[in-house]
């Protein structure tokens, strides 16, 4: 491949990967991938014919295709789901169409110019509206082409502008020679500098707002059973989608260990039959942040048990923050946070865009004993937790004094009616209960059905008999991600339980009645596929982790684990030294005689050997460094491997001299080799000879088409000797 076709060849890969990061963000359809990829081959293939566009055609063509698409964005010709992806997409499209007209155009430097600055334009749309990690592969085959491409265009310009007045022949084979072939090598160093000065400012310079144009954009859309009202099956519907709602992030070793991993997202307390919502909106408490960066929404108990978790949630429809059970601080770019009379957490924001957020939850409950021994009466706030629809099957209220008949206390009524759910039922996300009352067609005729109905089964059956209680919408544990340490938490996992209120400790406890079916529902991760799922997930989680939702929260984090980091060493190399210094000590007081006559002795006796042993290595370090010095050995090694070097790389031309040597041709002692070679008359001595004279003198090595041509040349010489 010459300079010319090197050069049009990476320039075509420029506007390839930068029409590539626009793909793997997910923003461009088949039919605009299919005829995009399509012009590009044919324009590659019509490069420097008649057929090429002239460019005056061009320039007029590119004054018409603007307008074009600034009607058809005016008037919705292109439909979008919202306002922001529908600029971004007009602009993807208008690109790709601007260098596609460029493409098959005459091309001067300003023209090719024009595409790599269409190419960088589309590089910027897709890291805005992509959060793949795909992205990331995408963005370094980019710049590793980019870099490239600058270097051969400036290569080319600036042997135009040296060899303007020489002939057109003598410039292209002084391109042609130029040594194209090590720019990969070079673009690697530079990009590899690049990435080396970029890393240190990317993860300390401030951040703001969150990932790609808001709004949805590739998010979660239609989650419903996180509003004031929800229906009974809604949460099934959304159970049967495996969208990535969030990934969580729990910090210390007992997140495997320590159970009743849910994600709580609202609570509801009033029943119509078919209709969960709450009794009253009370206005909501709102938070603002503290000093140190946290919303404190609650306070800790006594005994404190906290949980820290870092969520990064999708774009979702809702404001609700989900969180383990009694949230106390939240750590994240919110202007106010509100927290209703049930514990949930909502934030204010204009739009639902990919947020990430670190929580403390105090996960401090009383001991079963003092569950049982809460017999406190209920206040009237509490009142709400025991109502009950006006029509209600009375048989249900029957059943659950049968299930209760025999406890003493709440918590074991509320044990027994959650064993019962679990065991005598089945489990399905098929909608099967239905009539006026299908809590009632769920419990004494279907008999199976999702956590929605156990959960609501269970609360009603307790307020029944005259125990507070509340469902709770949110998300089961999700699916743990060993390699990125994060729970994967998808829409499948979205689940109902059961909340029931102790007054005397004044604690909500969790309940959980749905039967194992329908716990703690993960994907397969059996077998390859599996196996590659996961570590897929892993990286999307480290990709979203540090540097889509990478803000001043995570800058935070990093600084205090660097400085966790620091103080870990100070304090190991402080541990070392006391540990020294305390044995020196004792050294010493050996020496002293604290410790008798014969302990000193062999105290001193340590002592002076150690002594004689440091003394000694430092003069035989120091013998070995004159002695090398005088030996000159570090010359003789450097020397000895330019001879191996040498001797590999002039072993043909010895070859040579010993095939003529056979023949009564030797050079003389005042012949060059060169002036030997053309003495012979055999252009294959010649060009054999040039070689060895531009690699033993020159420093330059032989490539392999190079070293072919030489065994050629080697192997004619031989049988023209064998001919004579």
């Amino acid at each position: 491949m010459n300079f010319d076709r090197f050069f049009k060849f990476i320039s075509y890969a420029v506007v390839f990967c930068g029409f590539l990061t626009l793909w793997v963000s997910g923003s461009l359809g088949f039919i605009i991938t299919f005829l995009f990829i399509s012009a590009l081959i044919g324009a590659a293939f019509l490069e420097n014919t008649r057929w090429q566009l002239s460019e005056r055609l061009g320039t007029a063509l590119i004054f018409v295709i603007v307008p074009l698409f600034y009607v058809g964005w005016k008037y919705k010709f292109w439909i979008f789901s919202t306002n922001e992806t529908a600029v971004a997409g007009i602009l993807s499209q208008l690109i790709l169409g601007l260098s596609v007209i460029k493409l098959f155009q005459k091309k001067a430097d300003r023209d090719w110019l024009f595409l790599y600055l269409m190419a960088f334009f589309e590089v910027l749309l897709a890291a805005a509206l992509s959060i793949s990690p795909l992205y990331l592969g995408s963005l370094i085959l980019y710049l590793f082409v980019t870099v490239l491409a600058i270097i051969a265009f400036e290569i080319r310009k600036s042997a135009r502008v040296i060899n303007k007045s020489a002939e057109k022949i003598k410039d292209n084979e002084r391109l042609n020679k130029a040594p194209f072939r090590k720019l990969p090598l070079t673009a690697i160093t530079l990009l590899f500098l690049i990435a080396a000065f970029a890393a240190p400012m990317f993860f300390m310079l401030p951040r703001v707002g969150g990932a790609g144009f808001g709004s949805n954009q590739g998010g979660v859309t239609g989650l419903t059973g996180f509003s004031n009202t929800v229906k009974l099956g809604e949460i099934g519907r959304i159970q049967q989608s495996d969208e990535v709602v969030m990934r969580v992030q729990i910090e210390g070793d007992d997140k495997e260990t320590f159970g009743g991993i849910r994600w709580r997202g609202v609570a509801l307390d009033s029943f119509d039959n078919k209709s969960w919502s709450k009794s009253e909106l009370p206005p909501q408490n709102p938070f603002i942040r503290s000093e140190n960066g946290f919303f404190q929404v609650d306070t800790l108990r006594e005994r404190r048990v906290v949980t820290e978790q870092t969520v990064y949630l999708e774009p979702i429809d809702t404001p609700v923050l989900f969180v383990l059970s009694r949230p106390v601080a939240i750590q994240g770019n919110f202007q106010v946070l509100q927290k209703d009379a049930y514990g949930g957490i909502t934030s204010v924001r204009s739009n639902f865009e990919r947020i990430s957020y670190k929580v403390l939850s105090d996960r401090w409950m009383p001991n079963i004993e003092a569950l049982k021994s809460d017999n406190a009466i209920y206040s009237a706030e509490d009142v709400n937790y025991l109502q009950i629809p006006d029509t209600f099957d009375e048989r249900i209220g029957k059943l659950a004094l049968q299930i209760t008949k025999e406890k003493t206390n709440r918590y074991e009524k509320a044990r027994a009616v959650e064993q019962y759910l679990q065991t005598q039922f089945g489990y399905t996300l098929e909608q099967k209960s239905g009539g006026e009352q299908p809590l009632a067609d769920f419990l004494f005729n279907v008999r199976e059905g999702h956590c929605e109905y156990f959960a609501t089964a269970m609360v009603m059956m307790l307020r029944t008999q005259g125990i507070a209680a509340r469902i709770v919408n949110g998300f089961q544990r999700g699916e743990y991600n060993e390699t990125a340490d994060m729970f994967v938490v998808k829409q499948q996992n979205a689940h109902s339980w059961v909340e029931v209120y102790f007054p005397k400790e004044k604690s909500w406890v969790t309940f959980d009645p749905t039967p194992s079916a329908g716990q703690n529902f993960t994907g397969n991760t059996a077998g390859v596929f599996g196996f590659a799922r996961k570590y897929l997930d892993a990286l999307e989680a480290l990709w979203i982790q540090y540097f889509v939702s990478y803000d001043n929260q995570e800058q935070r984090s990093l600084f205090r684990s660097m400085k966790s980091g620091f103080t870990d060493f100070q304090g190991k190399m402080t541990e070392w030294l006391n540990e020294y210094q305390i044995k020196i000590q004792d050294w010493w007081k050996d020496v002293r005689g604290d410790k008798g006559f014969q302990a000193s002795a062999w105290a001193i006796a340590y002592g002076a050997g150690y002594l004689v042993a440091f003394i000694a290595g430092v003069w035989i370090l120091l013998w070995l460094y004159r002695r090398a010095q005088k030996m000159e050995l570090w010359r003789k090694l450097v020397d000895w491997w330019k001879r191996k070097k040498q001797k590999s790389i002039v072993e043909f031309y010895e070859r040579m001299e010993k095939v003529l040597a056979k023949h009564g041709f030797q050079r003389q002692s005042h012949q060059t080799p060169l002036e030997f070679a053309f003495a012979l008359k055999m252009p294959e001595a010649v060009s054999i000879t040039e070689k060895y004279n531009r690699v033993r003198f020159g420093e330059k090595d032989l490539s392999g088409k190079e070293a072919a041509q030489i065994e050629n040349w080697l192997e004619s010489l031989e049988k023209k000797d064998a001919k004579t």
